[in-house]
């Protein structure tokens, strides 16, 4: 019993360091978060003490406010520093990978399945919604490189739907904070079992950066692909 409680204490200093980590990340993208989280958590408590008094209970609902308060402030921390997180990996060659490594379960994500030296990358996700491409880098480019890997794909998968989305803030492309969503809103023409057909098909093909030893999360500005490792185009 002792051994258990002693692991739980264990385990609060890194959560809070954790959390501490995640505020300072978020600072630094939203100097007003902390203004922000304090007003939401002391004007819920507020608002719910204030009915306390009306309805003769201030105890009690004093009580539900603070815990309704630091519900409150949780939620609104959770979402800006989400917000922070992407405003920072905006623009990085990478950044969509890392978003879409973390997609829900029914979704096979392969990353960089064509690329050039520019770095304009293209992603592949495969689910109920069909296949999708996802371009980061320069547009007109990347038109290129996503027309390419649909011929390749027709090969194998002529028969199932392929969207192309290309990440930014242009006209015509997507956020990458609203990418995930985007991806999701796609209509499901897909059975289960037709989705791990597609994609052990277009694995069997065969993707560029397999053997390539890339770190995961967005690359570092300024890298640059070596020669050989450009564009895969199917013989």
């Amino acid at each position: 019993m002792a051994r258990k409680e002693k692991e739980q204490d264990s385990e609060n200093p890194g959560r809070l360091k954790q959390i501490a980590l995640t505020y300072k990340m978020t600072r630094r993208a939203d100097r007003w978060i902390g203004w922000v989280i304090s007003a939401v958590g002391l004007g819920t408590f507020g608002v719910v003490l204030a009915i306390g008094f009306l309805l003769g209970h201030p105890v009690y609902l004093g009580i539900l406010g603070a815990l309704v308060g630091l519900l409150a402030t949780a939620i609104v921390f959770g979402r800006r520093a989400e917000r922070a997180a992407f405003s920072q990996m905006e623009g990085q060659p990478g950044a969509a990978a890392a978003v879409l490594e973390n997609m829900r379960r029914g979704v096979a994500f392969t990353p960089a399945v064509a690329i050039n030296r520019n770095q304009d990358v293209v992603h592949r996700a495969v689910g109920k919604y069909g296949v999708v491409l996802i371009g980061e880098g320069n547009p007109n480019r990347l038109k290129t490189l996503m027309a390419a890997e649909k011929r390749r794909m027709n090969r194998v998968v002529s028969d199932v739907p392929v969207h192309d989305m290309i990440v930014g803030k242009g006209e015509g492309q997507v956020e990458l904070q609203k990418l995930r969503q985007k991806i999701l809103k796609l209509p499901r023409v897909l059975p289960g079992a037709r989705v791990t057909e597609v994609n052990d098909r277009l694995r069997a093909m065969g993707d560029l950066m397999n053997n390539l030893p890339l770190p995961k999360g967005p690359m570092p500005k300024g890298m640059r692909m070596p020669k050989g490792n450009v564009q895969r185009r199917g013989r």
